[in-house]
């Protein structure tokens, strides 16, 4: 009887351990990956069009979203070994737990109050609010991963591990699932997406509470007693320093961590970034880019557990290698994505269809064409306010400190036909501003205007001066148009096989590292794992905007995959049969050590 009690508590530990994956997860799904990047692409463009200057250089919208990422990963790194030392000498574990998940939750909802400060405020909130959000999700993240060697023993840390990573997105996926009913069913209702970030913000907390209630604090021996503020962070930084000083005798662990610094950075890059990359690079839409996120989701369930089966057959070291192999495929995969070619009338964003009732062009803006940046000094604004005559825009009322347009759709998202006058001299005017543009047009009627077009050189479409753009290119023109398949369906395939190997990869890497990690400094090293970690998010984010800003966004995709390649290398010389073993030793250590001082 005391064994079957002892295994269902067991059982509900690892339970309540799962439902925090099952709760964050809801951030990382709909905020980070699928509704905030496309939401903040937006709101930037809204107000400053497709770039705006800071600190002398011009910033899009993914490069300021990358380094907000970045940002907030630098606090929690700067923080956390010092904060997992104190962990483990006193039993504060959980208490951290919540106090960063309070501040990541309550930050998460907050971002709800983004459209209502205003065009050229709300972007600003929105991104400060995320960077908070960012810093609760990753600081929280240091003291839930210290609690995992605690829920089982070696030889249950992988099982563990992914069923938390399988919850995490199946948690997050169904709560998609409502957020993606809702954008699909009431299009343009400005209240949806605000309400997707506010529900996944309580959805985190709420689900956060079983974790709080079901796992225990771990136990320590011969507990510190409380410090004051200044004397914890010297004994904490004394401790770290000691850590460090004694390198050599966890080298295997370091090195590993390493490793896991450089490979794990590029999975987190790729993943936090492939939505806004999907929608200011390739054109897609809020709606497309949720469901590939939401299919994603429910392939990385499985395919997490699958490689819990695979590391039984192979070894978890021999596994995680495969995954990182496979990431290399599926990232420079990835730089073949490329729009096809405009072809039909109704797939350009300006399309001006003869009326031969009015005997007038009649002119519409395409469903999911990108805003017109608001601010009056912006060069994009200025050009819509020069030919307003012909586009379709109309006054935009939420925009206070100066008359500026914006696209002409109704409330419901509908497109407002506007009849115009076309000319030669007017449409030929036209065609010659689009080489600063980022828009297309197209004329089909009668007269000497009609059957033109015309395409910006910054649309998504537009491919050929960048320096990895012949890889699209050739992409496009024997792969993707000759099979008839869309961008959308490109990032959706690749996402496939993405899915396919996150669960598993991350799990596998935490699992890994658990093993290698002392029981009794469990919290000390999930810091520094958390610190190279979070080091890791800050360096892969940072190349991605500065390749960005000095190249363009695929030189930075392709720069991130080069991390992953220098990981998987360096994890070839991990020995984790020495790391295993080091780690009993010092658990052994330990223990005596507090007997005699008990």
């Amino acid at each position: 009887m005391e064994g079957t009690a002892v295994v269902a508590d067991n059982d509900q530990r690892v339970r309540g351990y799962c439902a925090y994956d099952w709760g964050k997860s809801a951030f990382e799904t709909s905020v980070t990956t699928a509704i905030f990047p496309a939401w903040f692409a937006y709101l930037f463009a809204e107000a400053n069009g497709i770039s705006t200057k800071l600190l002398g250089s011009e910033w899009t919208a993914d490069a300021m979203y990358s380094a907000a990422v970045m940002i907030g990963a630098l606090l929690v790194a700067i923080c956390a070994p010092s904060l997992g030392v104190i962990a483990d000498r006193r039993m504060i574990k959980i208490w951290w737990l919540k106090i960063l998940t309070w501040l990541g939750a309550v930050s998460c909802v907050l971002l709800a109050l983004s459209p209502y400060l205003g065009v050229s405020l709300g972007w600003i909130w929105a991104l400060i609010m995320f960077m908070t959000a960012n810093v609760g999700l990753n600081g929280a993240g240091v003291f839930y991963n210290a609690l995992l060697p605690h829920m089982g023993d070696d030889s249950e840390m992988d099982a563990i591990s992914n069923k938390a990573f399988a919850a995490g997105y199946l948690g997050g996926g169904l709560l998609l699932v409502v957020h993606l009913a809702l954008v699909m069913g009431l299009p343009g209702q400005g209240w949806v997406i605000p309400f997707a970030m506010a529900t996944s913000g309580i959805w985190w907390l709420g689900f956060a509470q079983m974790t709080f209630r079901l796992v225990p604090e771990p136990h320590i021996e011969n507990e510190m007693e409380p410090k004051g503020l200044i004397d914890s962070t010297k004994m904490a930084l004394s401790e770290v320093k000691a850590t460090l000083a004694d390198i050599k005798s966890f080298r295997t662990l370091f090195f590993y961590m390493l490793a896991y610094f450089c490979f794990i950075d590029g999975i987190n890059s790729v993943t936090a970034l492939a939505g806004v990359f999907g929608i200011v690079v390739l054109g897609l839409t809020t709606v497309g880019l949720i469901l590939t996120i939401l299919i994603i989701q429910f392939v990385a369930a499985p395919a997490a557990i699958g490689f819990t089966k695979l590391a039984e057959k192979w070894g978890t070291k021999s596994a995680l290698q495969f995954s990182l192999v496979c990431w290399c495929v599926v990232i420079v995969g990835a730089l073949s994505f490329a729009p096809l070619e405009l072809e039909n009338h109704e797939e350009y964003d300006i399309q001006y269809t003869w009326d031969a009732t009015n005997g007038t062009y009649e002119v519409v803006a395409r469903e999911g064409v990108n805003p017109i940046a608001a601010l009056p000094e912006d060069d994009e604004q200025q050009w819509a306010l020069q030919y307003r005559s012909i586009l379709p825009v109309q006054i935009n009322e939420d925009y206070k400190l100066g008359e500026a347009v914006e696209w002409a759709f109704d409330d419901d998202g509908d497109a407002i036909p506007i009849n115009v006058n076309l000319t030669d001299e007017n449409i030929a005017e036209l065609q010659a501003t689009m080489d600063e543009s980022r828009f297309s047009f197209s004329i089909v009627g009668d007269g000497s205007v009609a059957e033109q077009t015309g395409l910006g050189v910054d649309h998504p479409t537009s491919l050929g001066d960048g320096m990895l753009d012949f890889i699209p290119e050739t992409a496009r023109t024997y792969v993707w148009a000759p099979l008839g398949m869309s961008v959308f369906f490109q990032f959706l395939l690749l996402g496939v096989f993405a899915g396919a190997l996150l669960g598993g990869s991350q799990g596998l890497a935490r699992s890994m590292f658990g093993q290698m990690v002392p029981e009794t400094r469990s919290a000390e090293f999930f810091g520094f794992f958390g610190f190279f970690g979070k080091v890791a998010a800050l360096l892969g984010p940072l190349i991605y905007s500065v390749m960005t800003v000095w190249f363009d966004s695929r030189v930075g995709i392709f720069a991130i995959s080069l991390l992953i390649v220098a990981g998987a290398i360096m994890l070839r010389r991990v020995d984790v049969e020495d790391g295993i073993a080091v780690a009993r030793a010092e658990d052994e250590r330990n223990r005596q050590l507090d007997s005699a001082t008990a």
